[in-house]
């Protein structure tokens, strides 16, 4: 008896610990992704001449949400076809060379985690948004797993914190805000609902300057991310809870939306006119 008890003892404990290990990596990859070699040799892209041209960029190497990521292109291939843009969709980020990334009118980092491009690349893609390009982030490009002062300043305005756990998506009212920009809006009701994972930010970013497109009710969620042994994510962001935003950058433009987990943020018609219309709004000069 005394046998049997040990045994069972011990292989609870080598499954605790194989549980551990696997949760460790899986915040290791989550927080920081897996480290990757960097592509440095630029691609062949014939650019057209006659029309705006469209960086979609999906790599990841921190948590991938693949579903989103694979939702998205025809969804936005399909925008290319209605407004005339020729869209390169690539993981290579050898494109993030001085020369063709200014060939770019915008880029999108399309759920892009983890640290996706080199330094040389980072600083590139800095002067790029700078000297008048635009850059475009979507859901997890917000999360903490890019570690880049500028990034986080010029695209973000705030550092993420967590989203909610349980339940991990919920349904609430996306609500216009007062200072939107009536170009990114255009099209899209006030109010409008969807179920999202809605991210946390330790700050918010309207008081680091950027104009607020929508937001929704943090009162209306549950936000707490507190899992296991994380015990101290039970707060959100309050009432005043932005889900979209948007500031001009030197020359340049930024828009983030922390809106798009997965596949049905593609499936939401007003998602897709909020981006079809930043788009829009990144390819006009300032």
């Amino acid at each position: 008896m005394k046998k049997t008890l040990k045994i069972v003892l011990w292989s609870v404990l080598a499954i605790v610990i194989v549980l551990g290990g696997l949760l460790g990596v899986f915040i290791y990859k989550v927080k920081y992704g897996f480290p990757v070699s960097y592509e440095t040799e630029a691609p062949e892209i014939k650019f057209p001449a006659d029309k705006p041209v469209i960086l979609l960029f999906s790599k990841t190497t921190g948590f991938r949400h693949g579903e989103s990521i694979e939702a998205s292109k025809p969804v936005i291939a399909d925008l290319a076809k209605k407004n005339n843009w020729f869209v390169y969709e690539t993981e290579d980020g050898g494109v993030f060379n001085a020369a063709q990334l200014a060939r770019f009118n915008t880029v999108i980092f399309n759920n892009s985690t983890g640290e996706v491009i080199n330094d040389e690349q980072k600083r590139v893609l800095e002067k790029y948004v700078e000297s008048g390009g635009s850059l475009i982030g979507i859901h997890g490009a917000g999360d903490d797993s890019h570690h880049w002062d500028w990034y986080e300043k010029n695209l973000l305005g705030a550092k993420f914190s967590h989203h909610p756990i349980n339940p991990q998506f919920q349904k609430t009212a996306i609500i216009l805000d007062s200072q939107a920009d009536s170009s990114i809006i255009a099209g899209i009701p006030k109010t409008w609902n969807h179920a999202d994972e809605w991210y946390v930010f330790f700050e918010n970013p309207r008081n680091k300057g950027f104009n607020i497109q929508f937001t929704i009710n943090g009162e209306t969620i549950n936000p707490s991310g507190n899992i296991l042994f994380i015990r101290d994510k039970n707060y959100g962001m309050g009432k005043d809870h932005p889900v979209a935003w948007c500031k001009p950058i030197a020359n340049g433009k930024t828009f983030y939306t922390s809106i798009g987990h997965n596949e049905e943020a593609w499936k939401n018609e007003n998602f897709v006119k909020l981006i079809e219309n930043a788009i829009k709004w990144t390819i006009e000069k300032k």
